[in-house]
């Protein structure tokens, strides 16, 4: 929470907000990411395009964002400090995640939630859950375990 900024955080939930708001008024499809992504690769031919048209809107917006000049350019240094096998571990689990739960954080939490459905509900809630425990065991002793160092 060292760099939130309330403002780019309305915007970006704003804009997050607007495009599956389009996207379901336009298309009639949920912009969940991951089913998105999965048809775009994996769907039919016919049903690609616009899928990839949105995908390449989200890789795109970011580096349109490196255009802007000067100080009023937002910041998008990362610092990773997770060893590479880790994020491929967390990755995988992420993927398996997903597929278990017939979808991703996008779609139930964004999509379904609005749709008032109780799946999405049920999704959001054990995403949550997940998520602090993993944190606070990342934020504890098993950290060290994993790095293969002691805390």
């Amino acid at each position: 929470m060292e760099n939130f900024t309330p403002v780019s955080a309305l915007i970006g939930g704003t804009l997050i907000g607007l495009s599956a708001v389009l996207l379901m008024a336009l298309n009639g499809r949920v912009a969940g990411i991951s089913g998105l992504l999965g048809t775009a690769l994996f769907g039919a031919p016919g049903d690609r395009a616009w899928r990839i048209c949105f995908l390449g809107g989200m890789i795109a917006a970011p580096l349109i964002m490196l255009l802007i000049p000067g100080e009023a350019r937002p910041s998008l240094a990362v610092d990773i400090t997770a060893s590479w096998p880790l994020l491929i571990l967390g990755g995988l689990l992420v993927g398996f995640g997903t597929r278990l739960g017939s979808g991703c954080t996008s779609g139930h939490g964004v999509c379904g939630l609005s749709r008032l459905s109780a799946r999405s509900l049920i999704s959001v809630l054990v995403f949550m859950a997940v998520g602090m425990v993993t944190v606070t065991l990342m934020r504890g002793s098993l950290a060290g375990l994993i790095a293969g160092g002691a805390t």
